[in-house]
């Protein structure tokens, strides 16, 4: 169990949900397209966004962008104090610094005062690039180095009165992020945030997000999460829910479950299976619906479905939970398992 952290109006840690995360790939004075681009994200189920704090305009346009999004705001601010006060000052829900990089000392304390004076929260941390160098020296490139490091950031703040914290350790190798997010939750109590960084394009973070974010989920670590992704930041959030319903962490919404099929399969399953995955995609019941390849073993395999369907070239059979509900010919078939999910979704 993590502390309890409020960034804008949610709350992260202390047995809340895990929280999905993007970051917007819009310079952020350009007010009306970074609104645009997170009003698709916030449709897509994104729970806190992040943008970059590149100069005064950014800083500045804060305001107006937070004026019209539903979901927290985070500034993302490294090298430059005077930026973090300015984002900070402009109505941010969060921070996002470097204490090691933000200019010294008194430039930390001056960031940690607004912090304080202001209520808000703060994610700090490590990844391989930016490893404080006495644990480089002393560790290399390790979990203990990032660990050491990401804390080390924490104590920069600590000292000045700032507990709202989140924090993160990131690498673009899946062992070394899983194991450095392992160490970090035996040695700290607050909340913390997950990612492979640099994952790469779409496949490659896709799997690579998957088994990281995936083992740390199961094992009980993740506060929030964003699963990077190169291009396009909505895939982000899809390939976020996914994970986070493969490991039992959201149950609300249709699990479409279905056979490779093999010799056996006389009919188009492949076909009704995508088709009903495009189809109950936004459905936000606990369902699940099989489509299997045969009547050898279709309904024994799928028999927790809440709806489900096996065929063979000449008919098809419906069945729930299990159990046969009927035989229809196999050119029937499409339609009224359709329908049958149709009713499902809509009652």
């Amino acid at each position: 169990m993590t502390r309890k952290v409020k960034i804008g109006n949610i709350y992260v840690g202390g047995g809340e949900s895990v929280k999905v995360q993007s970051m917007c790939t819009v310079k952020t004075s350009r007010v009306d397209e970074v609104c645009a681009q997170i009003a698709e994200l916030e449709r897509a189920g994104c729970e806190i966004i992040r943008v970059s704090v590149l100069d005064e305009e950014d800083a500045a346009a804060i305001t107006a962008v937070k004026s019209r999004i539903n979901i927290p705001l985070v500034a993302d601010i490294h090298f430059s104090a005077k930026l973090a006060v300015a984002a900070i000052e402009a109505g941010c829900d969060k921070v996002r610094i470097n204490p090691g990089n933000i200019g010294g000392e008194d430039k930390v304390k001056l960031v940690a005062d607004c912090i304080r004076a202001h209520g808000i929260s703060v994610r700090v941390g490590a990844n391989t690039g930016s490893i404080e160098r006495q644990y480089l020296e002393k560790y290399g490139v390790s979990e203990k180095s990032l660990v050491e490091s990401a804390l080390h950031s924490v104590a920069m703040l600590e000292k000045y009165g700032i507990n709202d914290i989140v924090i993160s350790v990131k690498a673009s190798s899946v062992l070394l992020t899983v194991r450095s997010y392992r160490l970090l939750s035996q040695r700290t109590g607050y909340p913390l945030h997950i990612g492979v960084t640099e994952a790469g394009t779409y496949r490659a973070a896709l799997v690579k997000s998957s088994v990281a974010l995936g083992a740390l989920l199961l094992d009980g670590i993740g506060d929030t999460m964003r699963v990077s992704i190169t291009g396009d930041p909505v895939r982000e959030i899809g390939a976020a829910r996914d994970i986070l319903r493969a490991v039992g962490l959201e149950k609300d919404f249709a699990d479409v479950i279905s056979c490779p099929t093999c010799g056996r399969c006389q009919w188009d399953s492949s076909g009704l299976a995508e088709e009903v995955s495009a189809l109950v995609q936004n459905c936000r019941k606990p369902l699940k619906i099989a489509v299997m390849g045969c009547v050898v073993n279709g309904p024994g395999e799928a028999a927790e479905a809440d709806i489900g369907i096996a065929g063979s070239k000449d008919y098809c059979v419906i069945f729930k939970k299990g159990k046969l509900l009927r035989r229809v010919p196999a050119a029937e078939a499409r339609t009224e398992f359709l329908k049958e999910i149709k009713d499902l979704t809509d009652g």
